[in-house]
C-alpha cells in the first residue's frame, strides 16, 4: 500500500536488501542514479552500481572482466582516452570513501545484454531489485510519437531487465524532464504516456531532489567533478540538472557544447519521474520485435522499420498553459 509520506518508489525497495541501480542510456546516465543510490544505501541496503557503457570496453585489461560485456571498473582501472564515465565516477567515490566499484556493460542488442546482466547478478549473489535510471524521459517514449529522442541503449536496457523474471523488483526512475526536447521529444506526449501508465497501476510518482539534502548536495559535486575531469564531453543532461538543483533557471551555460542551442533549465529537470519497468515494456509498442538483437545497430533497423509501418505517428502537443 502506498502512503502519501513515502514516494511509491522507495515504498517498493523498502524490504529489497540488495538493489543494482543501473544507468539506460549509457554514458553519464549513472549519475542520475547517484542521489537514489546514496539515499538507499543510508537507509542500510547493499547497492550496486553499473552503467551501459560508450568507452572504449575492448581496450581494458582481460582482468577486468568478470564475464563476456561485464567489466568491473574501479578508480585505478586503465582506459584509452579520457572518456570513461564509469572510471571517473569510481574515482569521485573513493574520495567519498564510499565503495567504488561501477560496472560496465557493454553496448550491444537486448540478448546479450541480458545475459550481461545475469552473469553480473551471479557474481552479485542476486539481487532483490533494479532500478533502470534515465537522464532524460525519453525512455518513456512507446513508439509512436513523433519524436522518440535516442532511444536504442535505453530500448535495450528496458528490454533487458524487464525479461529478468527473477528480480523481483524491476523499475525506471528519471531525471531531467524536458532535457530530451533538443532530441525531438515532446513532452506533453511524455506527460501523456505517464498517465497511460498510471490507468494501469504502472506509475510510481515523482519526486524532487532537494539542493540542501545530503543527496543532492553530493550529486552536485559529482557532476562537476565529472565536468573537471571530461572538458571535452561533459554530461548536458547532468549539467542540466545540477544547475536545476542548485536552483538556476532558463538558459544557463555551463559548457561549450551548448553554445548553439537556448537551455530552459527549470526545476522540473530535478524531478525524478518513476515507473514499472515491467509495466512500461508491457506498453511500448515494438520492444518484442527487438527481443533477439545482438548489436545496436539492429535495434536502430527495427526501430525504423517499425515506424515506416505505422500509419501515421503521434503529433506533437503543445502544453495549453
Amino acid at each position: 500500500m502506498f502512503t502519501l509520506h513515502e514516494p511509491p518508489l522507495f515504498t517498493r525497495l523498502r524490504d529489497a536488501r540488495r538493489i543494482l541501480v543501473a544507468g539506460a542510456g549509457g554514458g553519464f546516465d549513472i549519475y542520475a542514479g547517484l542521489p537514489l543510490a546514496l539515499a538507499l544505501r543510508a537507509a542500510g541496503k547493499e547497492v550496486h552500481l553499473a552503467n551501459l557503457s560508450f568507452a572504449d570496453l575492448y581496450g581494458l585489461d582481460p582482468d577486468v572482466w568478470l564475464e563476456q560485456d561485464v567489466a568491473a571498473i574501479r578508480p585505478d582501472t586503465e582506459a584509452r582516452g579520457d572518456y570513461f564515465p564509469e572510471r571517473t565516477l569510481a574515482r569521485w567515490l573513493e574520495v567519498h570513501g564510499m565503495p567504488s566499484t561501477v560496472y560496465a556493460l557493454s553496448r550491444t542488442g537486448v540478448s546479450p545484454l541480458r545475459a550481461a546482466y545475469r552473469a553480473l547478478l551471479d557474481r552479485l549473489g542476486g539481487v532483490d531489485a533494479i532500478v533502470l535510471v534515465d537522464g532524460g524521459t525519453d525512455i518513456l517514449m512507446r513508439g509512436d510519437e513523433d519524436g522518440l529522442g535516442t532511444p536504442e541503449e535505453d530500448m535495450a536496457s528496458l528490454g533487458a531487465v524487464a525479461g529478468l523474471d527473477e528480480v523481483e523488483q524491476r523499475l525506471v526512475a528519471c531525471l531531467g524532464f524536458g532535457v530530451d526536447a533538443y532530441h525531438g521529444v515532446n513532452h506533453a506526449l511524455v506527460l501523456e504516456n505517464l498517465a497511460a501508465l498510471q490507468r494501469e497501476g504502472a506509475w510510481l510518482g515523482a519526486f524532487s531532489l532537494p539542493y540542501d539534502s545530503r543527496e543532492g548536495a553530493l550529486y552536485v559535486d559529482a557532476v562537476a567533478h565529472a565536468q573537471r575531469s571530461t572538458p571535452d564531453h561533459p554530461s548536458i543532461v547532468n549539467g542540466s540538472v545540477a544547475a536545476a538543483v542548485r536552483g538556476e533557471f532558463g538558459d544557463v551555460r555551463f559548457t561549450e557544447r551548448t553554445k548553439d542551442s537556448r537551455l530552459f533549465v527549470n526545476p522540473l529537470m530535478a524531478v525524478y519521474f518513476c515507473v514499472d519497468a515491467v509495466g512500461l515494456a508491457r506498453r511500448n509498442l515494438y520492444l518484442d520485435r527487438i527481443e533477439h538483437t545482438v548489436l545496436t545497430r539492429q535495434i536502430s533497423s527495427v526501430i525504423a522499420e517499425f515506424r515506416d509501418d505505422l500509419p501515421s505517428l503521434r503529433p506533437p502537443r503543445a502544453f495549453p498553459h
